[in-house]
Formats: C-alpha cells, sequence, structure tokens
C-alpha cells in the first residue's frame, strides 16, 4: 500500500494557461474551505509548503498557437521542482491549483519519480475535457487545454520531454473519466492516440462502477496512482466556480463513488486540484465539494469497509 503518512500541500497561483481570471485564488479558496483540517481529521499529516511564486498573466494574444509559453513554463518549473522535493521528503505531493496546464510540471515530476522507484504510473484524469489540443489545433491558444499533449509528447518543446523521456507517459496509462466536451480536431487526436475516454455517454449507459471498474482492473501493488482532479469534471449546478463549465457531469454521489473506488486501491500516491475559479463561485461551494471528494480519495468513508 501506498505510505500517506504526510500530504504536501502545493499552491500553484496562476491562471497563466486559462481563458479567463480567477483560477489563481484557487489553492487559497481551498484553504478557505478547510482542506488542511480535512486531511487532518482522517489520520493524516498534512504540511502547507505555502503558495509558489512565478510570474504574472499577461494577458497576451496566442503566438505561434500558444497564449503565455514563456509563462507556462515558468510555472510548471515551479511545480516540477516542488512536487520532486515532496517525494525527496517521502510526502505525498497534492498541487493545488490554479489552471490545468499546471499537470505538465506535476505529472512530468510523478513520472521521473514512479521511473527511478520502478512503479508503474496510471494517471486518472477527471474532466470534462480530454485537453489533448495542440498549438496546431487549439482554437484559443490557452495552454490549459494542451497539458495531455504535453505529457504525450506533442506539445511545444519547451514543455516535452520533462519527465526524462520525451512523454512522461504513454497513451495507454491514462484514463479519462467524465468527458462531454471535444473539439473537432481533438477527437481526431483521441482516435489516432488511442486513448481510453470514458466519456458521459459510457457513464449513463454503464454507470459509475462498472466505470471506475474497467478504468483500475489491472492496478496492482506496482503501480502508483496519479489523480488529476479538474473540477469542472462536476456539473456547474454543483461546482458554479469553474471558468469552463458544461452541463451534464457526475452527480455528486457519482463522483463520490468514483473517489472512493480508488482510495479502495490503496495505490493513490500524487494528486492535482486544478480550476477553482473563487471569482465565478457561489460562498465557495465549488472549493467546499473539492475537499469532500479529496476527503474521499484519501479514505474517507461511511463506513469501515
Amino acid at each position: 500500500m501506498v505510505p500517506m503518512k504526510i500530504v504536501s500541500l502545493i499552491g500553484a497561483p496562476t491562471d497563466v494557461g486559462a481563458s479567463v481570471r480567477g483560477a489563481g485564488m484557487g489553492p487559497d479558496a481551498l484553504r478557505v474551505a478547510g482542506l488542511v483540517e480535512a486531511l487532518r481529521s482522517t489520520r493524516l499529516e498534512v504540511i502547507d509548503r505555502g503558495n509558489l511564486a512565478g510570474p504574472p498573466n499577461p494577458w497576451a494574444p496566442p503566438s505561434g498557437g500558444v497564449r503565455h509559453l514563456d509563462e507556462v513554463v515558468a510555472w510548471n518549473r515551479a511545480v516540477f521542482d516542488a512536487v520532486t522535493q515532496a517525494f525527496a521528503d517521502a510526502h505525498v505531493p497534492l498541487l493545488m491549483g490554479g489552471d490545468h496546464c499546471l499537470a505538465i510540471g506535476s505529472i512530468s515530476a510523478v513520472a521521473a519519480h514512479c521511473r527511478r522507484e520502478r512503479k508503474h504510473l496510471r494517471v486518472i484524469w477527471l474532466d470534462a475535457h480530454t485537453d489533448v489540443n495542440t498549438a496546431a489545433i487549439s482554437p484559443s491558444g490557452n495552454l490549459h487545454g494542451m497539458p495531455v499533449a504535453c505529457l504525450l509528447g506533442h506539445g511545444p518543446e519547451q514543455l516535452v520531454g520533462w519527465s526524462g523521456r520525451r512523454a512522461a507517459i504513454p497513451p495507454e496509462d491514462i484514463d479519462f473519466i467524465g468527458i462531454r466536451s471535444v473539439d473537432a480536431d481533438e477527437k481526431q487526436a483521441i482516435r489516432q492516440l488511442d486513448l481510453q475516454v470514458f466519456d458521459m455517454r459510457h457513464i449513463d449507459e454503464h454507470g459509475m462502477r462498472n466505470t471506475m471498474t474497467e478504468a483500475l482492473h489491472d492496478v496492482d501493488e506496482d503501480t502508483h496512482l496519479h489523480v488529476s482532479f479538474d473540477l469542472d469534471c462536476l456539473d456547474p449546478l454543483d461546482a458554479p466556480g469553474v471558468g469552463t463549465g458544461v452541463r451534464g457531469g457526475p452527480t455528486y454521489r457519482e463522483m463520490q463513488l468514483c473517489m472512493e473506488m480508488i482510495a479502495d486501491t490503496g495505490r493513490l500516491g500524487s494528486l492535482d486540484v486544478v480550476e477553482i475559479n473563487p471569482a465565478l463561485d457561489v460562498r465557495n461551494r465549488t472549493a467546499e465539494l473539492a475537499v469532500e471528494f479529496i476527503q474521499s480519495l484519501f479514505g474517507a468513508s461511511t463506513l469501515v469497509r
């Protein structure tokens, strides 16, 4: 079982990869919602490392098909270093975003760690979007729509290869849950890469239990599970504080089951929680929901099972 004695909270307060302002306030929204206290209530030791520093968002137009590349590189380098340090300290890194472009640095560091420890990295990507756009096909140039492409080795040269290999993860080692908004050219990329996408139709037809059983069926004692949790995976009626909300997401109970089934594997080793936008929220409801789901990921449950 993955040891979970100490969780390191790493704040990355930036919306540099996003299309709207506000995600940079996400880390403090999670703190206000009681994340530290919630994790400690599940008998975990928690160290809040505070917020990383990085360049401000210039809100510039795209250049070469991407926006804010230099700034995104700088923030992800800071994330990469902080996650790497957490592993060196034998802690479980919990990245608090910030927008989803930060997963490039986070998962690259996790991949490098897994290679050192000879663990098999599996990524569960909880999101309304697949984020496999590239500079050539992105309608907006926003890098929070491209982190998966970068992690698969298909992004800007400055954002690939950080794990020691061009691709931090192969396509077969990432599973997408809750997808319901995919750009036209992105659909072709998903097909070409043969990605495993459990979209909302799949969840509607098979249920969350069967979906998660499929996604987790080959997780074993040599697996390191990384969860990258974009709060827009949820329906915006439940989680209004996100920049790119899409109707028709998993229900509260479906998402709780998803989290509890991940926790049941005992293999959760690292976590991103991103795209909380307090500027669009209602009384911090989205961050409070996130805290509940994070508790479940770390083993909180109604009964001892």
